[in-house]
């Protein structure tokens, strides 16, 4: 049985109320109350907008769901109520229906983003530590309640650097997780695809969503917009092969009995595993410390297995100032200083 390592029962816990989405009856609202100021953009699933609610005038997001099964829009609905309140969740406000039926939307909060090609390149030690950790307590929450989000990758992750808020956004893909049970290799995008789904291993489980996190360290401590750029799917998996090398591969195949069968030749080589400290430059020495590369290590393994839960991820070493900080700011409510650094 090949089954997650924490939280396997949390949605057998919860009960069949908690993830039955099929069954899960939606209270539309009509659209008047909301107006779109502009657009701020899209995808296969959606068009996203600015916009403001006229009751109270504040800015939202309207997320404008294309023509898709009603099981999908149900399971990213049922999702999100279930998380809304969670920590960096985003919250979903209200659900609406035009009266045709036809155009079904999210009402979300408003976050001020700041995009990642120009984030990623100025973020300091003290902002990779905070953000990653804010991302990992979002993750905690999410997979204890069941949930794979099955999408991390930076344009699901909303950055708001003047308040160094974070908010996990985009739950179109996200699902319920259950043990031994077959789900979609067609998720997440390509960058941040773990080799589970690249190889067809149908009984992932949260870690998949940790090996996205890893990406996404790997991108902000290297200074690289993407730190695994493959052309498709097989030259993804090519490229995490030259990092991580043949012989875990090998071994992690013959462990999970996957028969992954490719006509392409390169990944047929035997490629040596690349020390993490291969990757520093002048430019990203800073960011690439030693407990950084420890935790980045922890986190891209091909085995699901072997790599750092949400929670585990939090309690690394890198993370202690972080933490500490926390703690100081829970203890003390009136301060407004912030996450300065770390």
């Amino acid at each position: 049985m090949h089954m997650s390592r924490v939280h396997a029962d949390a949605n057998a816990i919860l009960g069949k109320s908690w993830y039955d989405y099929d069954n899960f009856q939606i209270d539309w609202s009509p659209p008047e109350r909301y107006e779109i100021v502009r657009r701020l953009g899209g995808g296969k699933y959606s068009e996203v907008f600015e916009g403001i609610d006229m009751v109270n005038s504040d800015r939202c997001v309207i997320k404008v769901l294309k023509p898709v099964a009603a099981k999908k829009i149900k399971r990213e609905i049922k999702v999100l109520r279930n998380l809304t309140g969670g920590p960096n969740v985003i919250s979903l406000l209200d659900v609406v229906r035009d009266p045709s039926g036809r155009y079904h939307s999210l009402v979300m909060e408003y976050v001020e983003n700041v995009d990642w090609k120009r984030l990623f390149p100025v973020l300091t030690e003290a902002d990779v530590k905070h953000y990653t950790f804010q991302l990992l307590l979002a993750l905690s929450h999410t997979h204890a309640h069941g949930v794979m989000h099955r999408d991390i990758k930076p344009a699901n992750v909303m950055l708001d650097f003047q308040r160094r808020e974070l908010r996990l956004i985009d739950w179109g893909l996200a699902e319920f997780y259950h043990p031994n049970v077959d789900y979609h290799i067609r998720v997440g995008s390509r960058y941040y695809k773990a080799p589970e789904l690249l190889v067809g291993y149908k009984r992932y489980d949260y870690s998949l969503d940790m090996w996205s996190v890893g990406c996404m360290f790997a991108s902000m401590i290297f200074r690289k917009e993407h730190f695994f750029r493959g052309s498709d799917n097989d030259d993804q998996l090519l490229k995490v092969m030259k990092t991580l090398g043949t012989e875990r591969f090998d071994l992690y195949l013959k462990t999970y009995n996957i028969h992954f069968e490719t006509e392409i030749d390169n990944l047929l080589v035997n490629y040596p595993k690349q020390p993490w400290t291969r990757f520093i430059t002048a430019e990203n020495r800073h960011l690439a410390s030693a407990p950084a590369l420890d935790f980045l290590d922890k986190l891209l393994r091909y085995d699901h297995r072997e790599r750092l839960t949400a929670t585990e991820a939090s309690a690394h070493p890198y993370f202690n100032s972080v933490r500490l900080e926390t703690i100081l700011i829970k203890e003390d409510p009136v301060s407004d200083s912030g996450f300065a650094s770390t």
